[in-house]
């Protein structure tokens, strides 16, 4: 059973406050791998091996500086579904996952249907985030595609996607939302980041 908790997730203050701190870690990440190798690279003239550090430290950086702009970009999507979905409260699990594999939570959102969702774009153990209830979260979107999930009181607000892609047809209930959200292509397969 759901709870409905608002007319919109963003109508919720620590929901609001759980994305800006969303949105300033993001910047973080992006700014503690983009900013050394210009740093390094700014000091070319000043420092004798910086050339050489330049260049480490880029080949270090490059295969992880894409993902993050990406994340830091993306992090709107979350706000858009924030402020088009009412967060609603609802039962789940933790299944347990092998080191390496992605994190997941399932949500029982009728009795013949439990959507697996897994938490992007870095995993987080929404179960150990502050949450007294491990056992309830909230999510703010659409159950077919994804959205936004929190520990219970919203102020730790995570992009979830479908575990296993799904294609639905376009059209019918609620697909207008999901489409103009970035919850769902205009082929009907669901976004993943």
């Amino acid at each position: 059973m759901s709870v409905t908790l608002a007319k919109a997730a963003w109508d919720h203050p620590p929901t609001v406050a759980g994305y800006k701190r969303l949105a300033k870690r993001r910047l973080g990440w992006v700014l503690s791998l983009g900013g050394p190798p210009l740093v390094a690279l700014a000091c070319f003239d000043i420092i004798p091996h910086a050339r050489t550090g330049f260049w480490l430290i880029t080949m270090l950086v490059t295969p992880f500086f894409p993902w993050l702009v990406i994340a830091y970009f993306r992090r709107r999507r979350v706000a858009a579904v924030l402020q088009a979905y009412p967060w609603r409260e609802w039962p789940c699990h933790h299944p347990f996952r092998p080191p390496g594999s992605p994190a997941t939570i399932a949500i029982p959102f009728h009795e013949d249907f439990t959507a697996v969702f897994r938490i992007i774009p870095l995993p987080v153990e929404l179960a150990e985030v502050g949450s007294g209830h491990p056992d309830r979260i909230w999510f703010a979107g659409d159950p077919r595609f994804g959205g936004v999930v929190s520990p219970v009181g919203g102020h730790y607000p995570v992009r979830v996607v479908a575990h296993v892609p799904r294609k639905e047809e376009p059209g019918g209930e609620g697909f207008e939302l999901a489409l103009r959200v970035g919850l769902v292509r205009p082929s009907g397969k669901g976004t993943r980041t």
